[in-house]
């Protein structure tokens, strides 16, 4: 069937706010918007009434797992997922594949791994470990995004963490070529504040109180400390203090050069009714109460925070420990790429217009990642990467409709608000209310001298 070469809804995000458009593409290119109703009739205009047509959503935070680990995700699966849930972009992390992406060789074996299974595009980021700093200059020269960080176990033990030495090592590298560090704020100063009890391994609230707001906001603020003194691109991945919030507020007040996102299960789970033994809501950091996570959207309403991203971190279910419910053994992770538009939608719909969340799943990643010049925003010789969505639609999440490599999500049997009409990669429709063309999605890939 031939690919209409022309898109048209009454809300269209063009020039920062939502107006009827018709937006004309080529070769996977943007090459005109005409404002206003449609005139004549057109078999090559798709018109989609009045849903929400809006730059691609961008999930700057993603665990794909391959090469090594495809039995948790992998590309074909997780691009799947991301196009079914209007994802267009995803970045994913040196972790939890095998090899780690932490050496040029590893780089390359990931892009070999990517090969002909993108439904979506895809850049990819390095890891910074203990001693392969000398490793990071032909990474980034090599293309990748972003060097990633933890200031604590990574839970493999082949990404092991860093500390402040070897971040005073890497930064200034980094630094050189205007790309961020992206760290996993939690560093243990000391013992936790209370230790989960092995006896009770399913309560939610002692493994919570197992990693206390303190571990975040210290990590976070020995980032902001580095951040200045090198004046290197940092990124805090994952917000889940609001405690943390106020020292992120004045870095950027001091125009230091810092970011920070955080995730929708941050703002739609609250800790207070999770329940024991449900292992699916474990993550690190953990999901914390209703009133922190409230001050987490305030901070995204405020530009504190810069955008939403899934963080991703799927893995099979014996290794979620679903049937013991013990959150001590449990992998830590949400399952939720499928759910980023929907999910974040869902949390913030009540507390701000349409027209101030689109862009924090579109320009705002964009300009974050570096590739606000052709992505992030409907305009003339951009990509034509679009997500078309109805955010009036509600949907419940069933397991069946789940694309991930397991059904197996927090997010099932929840009712969400944005249903996800349409996908398009590079000028392709790849789904609509199914996946209808596969292998659309090219490797973002910058290289540096």
């Amino acid at each position: 069937m031939q690919q209409p070469k022309a898109i048209h809804s009454q809300r269209c995000w063009v020039d920062g706010h939502l107006q009827e458009a018709t937006i004309y593409f080529e070769a996977g290119i943007i090459t005109n918007i005409i404002p206003g109703p449609l005139s004549g009739s057109d078999n090559n205009v798709t018109d989609f009434g009045s849903a929400v047509i809006m730059p691609g959503a961008i999930d700057a935070h993603v665990h794909i797992n391959e090469p090594g680990r495809t039995d948790w995700e992998g590309f074909e699966t997780a691009t799947t997922a991301a196009a079914t849930g209007g994802v267009t972009t995803m970045v994913d992390m040196p972790l939890n594949s095998s090899p780690v992406t932490t050496n040029v060789a590893a780089f390359q074996q990931k892009l070999a791994a990517a090969k002909d299974k993108l439904q979506v595009n895809c850049g990819f980021y390095g890891g910074l470990i203990p001693g392969n700093v000398g490793e990071l200059q032909g990474l980034i020269q090599q293309g990748v995004l972003g060097i990633k960080a933890f200031l604590v176990h990574s839970g493999i033990d082949e990404f092991p963490n860093v500390g402040k030495k070897e971040l005073e090592a890497a930064m200034p590298i980094i630094a050189k070529y205007k790309i961020p560090i992206l760290a996993h704020c939690e560093m243990i100063n000391g013992v936790p504040e209370k230790a989960p009890d092995k006896s009770s391994p399913g309560s939610y609230q002692q493994y919570l109180a197992s990693r206390p707001k303190k571990w975040e906001n210290d990590a976070v603020k020995l980032m902001i400390e580095l951040c200045e003194r090198y004046d290197c691109p940092t990124h805090i991945v994952h917000v889940s203090s609001a405690e943390a919030l106020a020292d992120i507020a004045k870095a950027k007040a001091k125009g230091l050069p810092l970011t920070a996102e955080t995730c929708p299960h941050y703002i739609y789970f609250q800790a207070e009714t999770i329940p024991d033994n449900n292992t699916l809501f474990k993550c690190a950091p953990p999901i914390r109460g209703q009133k922190n996570n409230q001050q987490l959207k305030d901070a995204l309403i405020s530009g504190v925070l810069d955008f939403i991203a899934t963080d991703h971190s799927p893995a099979p279910p014996a290794l979620k420990e679903l049937v013991s419910g013990d959150l001590i053994k449990a992998w830590g992770g949400i399952s939720g790429l499928q759910y980023l538009v929907s999910a974040a939608w869902t949390s913030l719909q009540n507390d701000l217009p349409l027209e101030k969340f689109i862009p924090l799943l579109t320009e705002n990643p964009a300009k974050y990642l570096h590739i606000n010049h052709e992505k992030g925003y409907l305009k003339r010789d951009f990509h034509a990467d679009f997500t078309v969505w109805s955010p009036e639609e509600s949907f419940f999440v069933a397991k069946a409709e789940n694309q991930h490599r397991h059904q197996i999500s927090p997010y099932i049997g929840e009712r969400l608000s944005g249903k996800i009409i349409a996908t398009y990669v590079n000028g392709i429709a790849v789904f609509d209310q199914k996946i209808i063309n596969k292998n659309i999605g090219k490797c973002i890939i910058k290289k540096r001298e």
